[in-house]
């Protein structure tokens, strides 16, 4: 456990929710929200960029890091893995920023244990048969890779009920609404409105 000054928001969903396109679009909108950079054992994708997508690095580098205790949490996703920077977070919050981490139920989950305090935001789908549809629409997966993502989309559903705002990402519009407000509405925590309101109080 580390103290913060910024909050943290864990957001996680099953591929094809709408969850990348959404994160990016508060991330834009919302002055003093960071989104997180995991570090990264799979190699780059066309057009990312070390340091700005990822932080891209090799197993015997990432399980040096590992072994040091400098990830928050990690996970191995299919072979890869991915975690986040201890070091990295912590410099981001400690300026009173707010970080938006894109992580996995297991790497959630993990990461509650080190921050009991982070914001846990799960995305659903309206149902099974809309995501499958999604997924096919996408036109990059086979019908095994789909059937995968199925399989996988119904264990991270499953716990749910380990965070602590749900949004179904039945319209985009009003599913965004939903995510920034969460953001917004923590922000005024008397948790973390008290030292303004002792200022404030201090003129009077």
């Amino acid at each position: 456990m580390f103290e913060h000054r910024g909050s943290v928001f864990v957001v996680s969903a099953p591929s094809g929710t709408g969850k990348s396109t959404l994160s990016q679009r508060l991330v834009q909108s919302v002055p003093g929200l960071i989104f997180s950079i995991s570090f990264t054992t799979r190699a780059p994708r066309p057009g990312e960029v070390d340091g700005k997508d990822y932080f891209f690095v090799d197993n015997d580098k990432f399980d040096a890091m590992v072994e040091r205790g400098e990830f928050v949490e990690w996970v191995e996703v299919y072979g890869r893995k991915y975690g986040t920077g201890r070091t990295w977070l912590e410099s981001v919050l400690s300026t009173g920023q707010d970080v938006l981490l894109d992580i996995e139920t297991t790497g959630a989950l993990n990461l509650r244990q080190a921050i009991p305090d982070a914001h846990m935001i799960f995305i659903l789908p309206p149902s099974a048969r809309i995501l499958e549809a999604r997924l096919r629409g996408r036109g990059k997966d086979s019908e095994e890779q789909i059937r995968m993502r199925m399989e996988h989309a119904r264990h991270e559903l499953e716990l749910f009920e380990a965070y602590d705002h749900l949004i179904v990402n039945e319209d985009l519009e009003k599913a965004y609404r939903g995510f920034e407000a969460i953001i917004l509405a923590t922000r005024s925590r008397k948790a973390r409105m008290a030292n303004e309101a002792k200022r404030i109080l201090s003129g009077f």
